[in-house]
């Protein structure tokens, strides 16, 4: 799944996010996740915590490896979500979401989606670019909060495919990127269901999209 083939130059709206430095035990893992992802196999086997490793180095792991690849995907349209056409961060009718961080946004505040979303991903970037949150050497061990904050951050970065499927979708088909994007929410939706990341009444707004495709 070569997203950034997909999508040519647009993954440059976005600045370069983390990468896993090259001899390092989580860049094996990130290797080790990709190479199974990439081989075609089924994704419920693939998201499975392989034998003898870590599983907070495997959430690491795969934290930053979905905020990288959602990153992208909400480049591929960020210029068709405007704050005219997007002017709150929903999905759907039913569904609003309020930003807040407790640093610049103390209490919960409407905000356009283009804007959520660029708040959305500078605050999980700053999360997995601190040390303190996301430990660099094997040695260091993780908080003791950690798989809290990654279901935070697994939680809104989950509504950004909200707000993409449900607002931008013909977009995305305009580009041949559907088979792409639904094969990475299904890597995604397989993750979380496995380690029972995400509450389920967050997943409700893609439900009966997930339902077809998450079989």
């Amino acid at each position: 799944m070569d997203l950034k083939g997909l999508f040519g130059g647009k993954e440059r709206t976005f600045r370069p996010k983390k990468k896993f430095e090259p001899g390092t035990l989580r860049y094996q893992l990130h290797k080790k996740a990709m190479a199974s992802l990439n081989s075609g196999l089924d994704l419920k086997a693939v998201v499975s915590l392989p034998a003898e490793e870590d599983l907070n180095d495997w959430l690491a792991v795969h934290v930053v490896d979905f905020f990288n690849r959602i990153n992208l995907i909400y480049g591929t349209i960020c210029e068709y979500c405007t704050d005219e056409s997007c002017p709150i961060m929903s999905g759907g009718s039913k569904y609003e979401y309020m930003w807040c961080d407790g640093d610049k946004f103390k209490k919960p505040t409407a905000l356009p989606a283009n804007k959520y979303i660029t708040n959305l991903m500078e605050w999980v970037e700053s999360l997995i670019n601190n040390e303190k949150v996301f430990p660099v050497n094997v040695d260091v061990p993780f908080p003791k909060n950690f798989v809290t904050t990654c279901k935070n951050i697994l939680k809104r970065l989950h509504r950004v495919f909200v707000h993409v499927y449900i607002h931008h979708f013909e977009n995305l088909v305009a580009i041949g990127a559907e088979a792409h994007i639904n094969t990475c929410y299904k890597h995604f939706y397989y993750f979380v269901k496995e380690f029972h990341l995400i509450d389920p009444k967050e997943l409700e707004p893609l439900r009966d999209m997930t339902e077809k495709i998450c079989r």
